[in-house]
């Protein structure tokens, strides 16, 4: 079985995406930004960026038909290293008493300047 979940961006018809995918009982989230239709949430703050984030992936999740406590993995990728600490407060506050294992890497940029983060997870569920 395949669900593919959709945010309504109309950028996932152009480039062919889906905000998340769940075969089976493995949840896959696409690359999340702190985008809200067209209107940026957090500029120059990459802590309100992450929060942001992840209320969106919980958002995806909940459609597939899991939440944040099926998370085995996140991957955040930050174009300024420098700030990881706001990064991590945030994904402490969403996931300090699950934890999952966790990657976060500096990119060089993202596709808008004033995107500070994007996130993914996989989720997996069990006995779902």
């Amino acid at each position: 079985m395949r669900k593919n979940i959709g945010s309504g961006s109309p950028w996932e018809d152009v480039v062919g995406y889906s905000r998340a995918v769940r075969i089976g009982n493995i949840i896959e989230v696409a690359g999340t930004t702190a985008m809200d239709r067209d209107i940026l949430v957090g500029k120059g703050d990459v802590y309100a960026q992450t929060v942001f984030i992840f209320k969106k992936i919980e958002k995806a999740l909940q459609e597939a038909g899991a939440d944040l406590t099926d998370v085995v993995r996140t991957r955040m990728f930050i174009t300024d290293i420098s700030t990881w600490e706001e990064a991590g407060k945030a994904h402490g506050e969403f996931f300090k008493n699950i934890k999952p294992v966790a990657t976060m890497v500096e990119v060089s940029n993202l596709i808008d300047a004033d995107l500070l983060i994007e996130i993914e997870v996989t989720a997996i569920l069990q006995n779902r």
